[in-house]
């Protein structure tokens, strides 16, 4: 079961579910990006993906994971008596820039993405230089031949009707190729479980907390 932001419809369960997640999220300062259910064995995984304009640290991981066990135990009817584990995390770098707010958060990025109208696209290479109300700007880079003198890119403004689904490029060699200060920024889409109070001491790490029905 999966509720994309604005890409899948969700069943009932899920959006009833959604209806709990979404004020607890935003009201933490997140946007909820994806909830997905998935039955794994007696249990279910309810996986849970946020993003922020100023990038998603591990605090603030287990801040929205304590919130959303509190409001997923009041409201057990949702997941009925089956147990479920919890898992919060921040969007990886492989998933697709669909909405204005994911080009903004990756300004300075390299991407690739289909520009142009429809029956004339093409497929381009460039960073992200600015975002606003109008579109993006890429500065392209030149195709060329492998061993040629690379050329500068080149700024290209693209509209929003005209800017396809982008794909962040992972760079190597590059200082700001990762999230400023990586080391406190949760940025590679790992999920992150918050243990309730007796259970064992939250972490890192998966640490498997079972909800919502017999343990």
């Amino acid at each position: 079961m999966s509720a994309s932001r604005g890409t899948q419809r969700a069943d009932p369960a899920t959006s009833r579910l959604a209806g709990w997640i979404e004020p607890v999220v935003g009201s933490a300062g997140y946007d909820l990006e994806e909830l997905v259910v998935t039955p794994a064995g007696r249990r279910s995984v309810v996986r849970v993906v946020v993003d922020r304009d100023e990038g998603v640290t591990l605090d603030g991981i287990a801040e929205i994971s304590r919130a959303l066990s509190e409001v997923l135990d009041q409201n057990d009817d949702g997941m009925g008596r089956t147990p479920y584990v919890l898992e919060v995390s921040s969007p990886g770098v492989d998933r697709p820039l669909t909405e204005p707010r994911h080009w903004r958060r990756n300004t300075g990025r390299l991407v690739a993405v289909t520009v142009g109208p429809a029956g004339s696209t093409d497929e381009v290479t460039g960073r992200v230089t600015a975002v606003d109300d109008s579109g993006v700007t890429l500065a392209v880079e030149a195709k060329g031949k492998p061993g040629a003198k690379k050329r500068p890119p080149t700024p290209r403004q693209v509209p929003w009707a005209e800017l396809g689904s982008g794909r962040v490029q992972v760079e190597f060699g590059r200082a700001d190729a990762t999230d400023p200060s990586a080391s406190d920024f949760a940025d590679d889409d790992s999920p992150h479980d918050e243990s309730s109070p007796g259970e064992g001491p939250p972490g890192d790490g998966a640490v498997p907390t079972e909800r919502g029905g017999e343990q």
